[in-house]
């Protein structure tokens, strides 16, 4: 299992990186991405923790570990240029809050997210045919989401990425230690989405792929 989204108590979750990354490693994880909520007033801080942790991490665990962060409620605006300092200070792995329909995220988001080239837009909720045509040709991934609320458009997400050819991975968005799940739940919410049986594999492949270019001299 591989989990490309998730946040510690350096944003809204409950543990400490060591302990979160030590959680998933105990339930068979083989890479996690650690992902804190940031905008323009925390991500200097942010990413230069994750970072540190994450280095920390890499030497002494079994586990790839990789740093990252998640632009969240940004105004559209500001995601390309949140997106670069993110990558010019550290982050390996940059994570869009997509718009979800069960919050009020700002109309133009996944747009925006998009066309900065971000590597994940997370839960992008109604997403349209123009922005997964968009983000097919810029090879920005989209997310299906194990985490409730968000989930919601997961039958959505996954049948317009199916249309368009769009990379898909599967998270958690992990905030408590009961959200981290197994391989055997993926899979199960995979197929709930709506995924073909035939293509489970290859959304776990794409979380392998996009783990192995992050994960390049770590």
């Amino acid at each position: 299992m591989i989990d490309l989204h998730t946040h510690t108590f350096f944003s809204d979750g409950e543990l400490v990186a060591s302990e979160l990354v030590q959680r998933a490693y105990a339930a068979g994880y083989t890479a996690i991405a650690l992902t804190d909520h940031t905008d323009s007033s925390n991500i200097e801080f942010i990413v230069a923790n994750i970072v540190n942790v994450a280095d920390d991490l890499n030497r002494h665990c079994n586990i790839k570990v990789i740093p990252g962060v998640e632009l969240t409620h940004v105004p559209p605006a500001m995601i390309g240029t949140l997106t670069s300092l993110a990558r010019s200070i550290g982050a390996r792995l940059v994570v869009v809050h997509g718009e979800t329909i069960v919050e009020p995220v700002k109309e133009g988001t996944n747009r925006a997210a998009i066309e900065a080239g971000v590597d994940i837009l997370a839960h992008p909720g109604l997403i349209s045919d123009e922005d997964c045509r968009l983000a097919r040709d810029c090879g920005v991934t989209l997310e299906i989401t194990a985490r409730k609320g968000h989930s919601l458009t997961n039958g959505h997400v996954a049948m317009k990425a199916l249309q368009f050819g769009v990379p898909l991975v599967i998270n958690t968005d992990t905030h408590s230690p009961h959200d981290l799940i197994t391989k055997e739940m993926a899979v199960k919410v995979l197929l709930g989405a709506g995924i073909p049986h035939g293509k489970v594999g290859d959304i776990f492949q794409q979380s392998q792929y996009l783990t192995d270019k992050l994960c390049k001299n770590l």
